[in-house]
């Protein structure tokens, strides 16, 4: 799922807790803030068995909260997330930089501090240019097509193209090798936030051009790129020039990292299961619906986390196709579908709760209604009324993967009741958000998901329906939807200093947004995650929606 582009401040899912026990077995899971985890052990390998290949690892190019997660141990930024389960994964504390910024001119101008002693993995110094030329990499038309936050947020030129097109981003002062100053477009006091986002990383000013961070990534945490084989393996290892002293986040306890890609996800269950070998010191991400029953005996319970992912799983309407520009269709595709067999088909309830809203009950402010609760009749009525009671061909873009191929036939049965004959459209899952996000290849609707950077309303409803935010790439709006009204409101509640009211502001123009249809809201997922008997440090994090934070993971039992 793609990240949201959040503009407010945080509000703490729940979370729970891994910690593997003594003699190299058994974890117990922990609900809340709290956690009951024991250090992990220096040394030895994690492996992280998964489908599919990152989409980038170029920070300004990645966005979605799998590489995100990943990023984090290679790359490191101004501010970053707390580690550590419940409310410390989504506090927002220093990490380059000495404290989270010092505003003036009401917030509209930030200045940071960077630390002593910060060296990129070839022993170039962190500077305060490498700082500004990262972040204005966010401006490339071709790189920055991940975070919208640098072209959100920081002030520059209208026909600013990045520093490689462009040169220097003079909003962004380096007055000498330490201080960085930021002038943002208009006050913004939840900056430290948004420089928490991975295109804000760091380089070196010049590099990676091309693409060049994809394939070999210059690192400033605590491991770096050892080998890349696209859609096979990937391995990290020790980055000798990151100093702990630096770095209050990142335990960084493993001495490697294996990723294997590429796998069945049947297979994977198969293997965090039975965990055997090298796979008890492995990770992955939630189990398969077949899965699910099989977890519920006290060896495997006491190394499963669940809970809610804090993310919506919708489908995206795209209102410049016709018919669906007419509202009445986009209210009757709404009516139509059965969301009991979108559940169904993600695995039933112990994976997914039936979607509502545009937010997901993690969200603070979010308001408890369903604006279509299934009526078939409802939605004849309405397309006699647009002209469509003899129904259309609806293209549909998703993934093969097998829940969201399961969402998408459900989609197809419900639609063929109302006439409407929907043709599924696979793309590729690592290319899957590029494409959906580029208009000029979008199709008529897509199914995706939208996961938030703090859970609050700004981190869904702005990015996905403020209409003067939609791009030629990278573009979070798939609707396509340009309404005057909704701007105008999204900009109100922006400008507003509490951020209590903000949030029920937002919750209410949920409604509004929903009047609309631009969307079908079709579930909010829940993690089931099984770890290796031999994994210890690991929680899951609501900054990366319910997977485990990888900086705190390590071994209980290192191998030599």
């Amino acid at each position: 799922m793609r990240r949201s582009a959040a503009l407010s401040s945080v509000a703490v899912t729940a979370v729970l807790a891994l910690a593997a026990c003594g003699g190299g077995g058994g974890a117990t899971t922990t609900p809340g803030s709290g956690s009951s985890a024991k250090a992990a052990a220096t040394g030895g390998t994690v492996h992280f068995l998964v489908k599919a290949d990152f989409s980038h690892l170029d920070p300004a190019r990645g966005w979605d909260g799998g590489v995100n997660n990943f990023f984090r141990l290679i790359y490191r930024g101004l501010t970053t997330f707390g580690a550590g389960p419940g409310a410390e994964s989504t506090k927002i504390v220093p990490d380059l930089a000495t404290d989270t910024g010092k505003p003036s001119d009401g917030a509209k101008t930030w200045t940071f501090t960077l630390k002593d002693d910060l060296f990129f993995e070839d022993g170039t110094p962190i500077n305060s240019e490498a700082v500004k030329f990262g972040a204005s990499r966010g401006f490339d038309p071709e790189a920055g097509i991940g975070s919208p936050y640098a072209k959100l947020l920081l002030d520059a030129p209208k026909d600013y193209k990045g520093p490689y097109l462009s040169g220097d981003l003079d909003t962004i002062e380096t007055p000498d090798a330490k201080t960085i100053v930021f002038h943002l477009k208009k006050p913004f006091a939840d900056f430290p936030s948004a420089l928490a986002m991975a295109n804000f990383t760091p380089f070196p000013k010049g590099t990676g051009a091309a693409a060049a961070f994809d394939t070999k990534p210059i690192a400033s945490g605590p491991y770096k790129l050892a080998s890349y084989q696209r859609g096979s393996s990937l391995k990290l290892v020790r980055n000798p020039q990151w100093k702990a002293a630096t770095d209050n986040v990142r335990a960084a306890k493993p001495d490697a990292w294996e990723w294997t890609f590429g796998l069945d996800p049947a297979t994977i269950d198969e293997r965090m299961l039975a965990g055997q070998g090298a796979d008890a010191d492995a990770v992955a991400g939630t189990i398969q619906a077949a899965t699910v029953a099989r977890v519920q005996t006290p060896q495997l319970k006491s190394r499963t986390l669940s809970g809610l992912n804090g993310c919506t799983t919708y489908m995206g309407l795209n209102t410049t196709k016709k018919p669906l520009d007419d509202v009445r269709v986009r209210q009757a595709i709404n009516y139509a579908i059965n969301k009991d067999t979108v559940v169904a088909g993600m695995g039933g309830t112990n994976l997914a709760a039936k979607g509502t809203s545009i937010q997901p009950p993690t969200v603070a402010g979010r308001v408890e209604y369903d604006p279509y609760p299934t009526d078939v009749e409802a939605a004849r009525k309405l397309l006699a009324e647009a002209g469509q009671a003899n129904g259309f061909t609806l293209t549909l873009d998703t993934r093969p993967d097998p829940k969201m191929s399961a969402v998408a036939v459900a989609i197809q049965e419900a639609l063929k009741a109302v006439k409407i004959d929907v043709k599924i459209n696979n793309i590729d899952t690592s290319t899957y958000y590029e494409v959906i996000g580029t208009p000029a290849q979008q199709h008529d609707a897509a199914v995706t998901g939208w996961c938030p950077d703090w859970a609050s309303g700004a981190t869904f409803l702005p990015p996905l329906f403020d209409g003067r935010n939609i791009t030629a790439k990278g573009n979070a709006n798939l609707a396509q939807i340009n309404d005057k009204a909704v701007n105008a409101r999204i900009d109100e509640i922006a400008a507003m200093p509490d951020v209590t009211a903000a949030n029920a502001a937002y919750g209410e123009l949920d409604k509004q947004i929903m009047k609309l249809a631009p969307i079908v809201p079709l579930a909010y997922e829940k993690y089931v995650i099984v770890a290796g008997a031999n994994i210890a440090g690991a929680y899951q994090s609501a900054a990366f929606s319910g997977g485990i934070d990888l900086v705190s993971v390590g071994l209980a039992k290192p191998s030599k």
